[in-house]
């Protein structure tokens, strides 16, 4: 901890700055045993923990996709993804802010049925949310909602308002930037026109 403070205060002294938010890497790599391994390490030796985790294939026939989200300042999360962008099976590392990206996030709710049929605001909520119903049956009925992690998280505190919360869990996030193609797609034509 000492060290990590030591660090914040020749940052601060340095006028770097040493603000906090969440930022997406997009990770591009082979599909080879291992990479997540090593991708992790680096968020460990830096002591910067992981806030949500997707692994998908791209749009690139052989090439997966990675989209880490974690709590930084600038100059961290930079240095991690250049550790990141040197691994061997690592094609490309990004880092960006939420408004460089398209995000989405899925949540998903198991209600009490009893009390969804006993108070209207419950299936209100729900509808003001524009979240789905996925299955109602006498016990539990299950709830479905697609979008931005803070509508996600929005309708989990107020259904356990309503004290009719049974599970919730939300996925991680899926991103894709604002620009017109992947970034690993415009690197691996140049790589390719070598």
């Amino acid at each position: 901890m000492a060290d990590r403070n030591t660090d914040k205060m020749k940052r601060e002294e340095a006028g770097v700055s040493c603000e906090v938010k969440l930022y997406t890497l997009l990770v591009y790599s082979e599909n080879v045993a291992g990479v997540l391994n090593q991708i992790t390490a680096v968020f460990t030796r830096r002591q910067v923990n992981i806030e949500s985790l997707n692994v998908s294939a791209s749009s690139i026939d052989g090439i997966h996709k990675y989209t880490i989200t974690a709590w930084s300042d600038a100059a961290s999360v930079e240095k991690i993804t250049k550790q990141i962008e040197k691994k061997i099976d690592v094609i490309r590392a990004d880092y960006y802010e939420d408004s460089e990206l398209f995000i989405h996030e899925v949540g998903l709710y198991k209600i009490s049925t009893p009390v969804l049929m006993d108070n209207s605001e419950v299936s209100r909520t729900i509808r003001k949310h524009n979240a789905r119903m996925m299955e109602v049956n006498p016990t539990y009925s299950t709830v479905l909602l697609a979008g931005v992690t803070d509508d996600v998280t929005d309708l989990y505190h107020e259904l356990n308002r309503f004290g009719c919360l049974l599970q919730y869990t939300r996925s991680g996030r899926v991103a894709v930037t604002r620009s017109f193609e992947e970034p690993v797609s415009d690197f691996l034509r140049s790589e390719e026109a070598r």
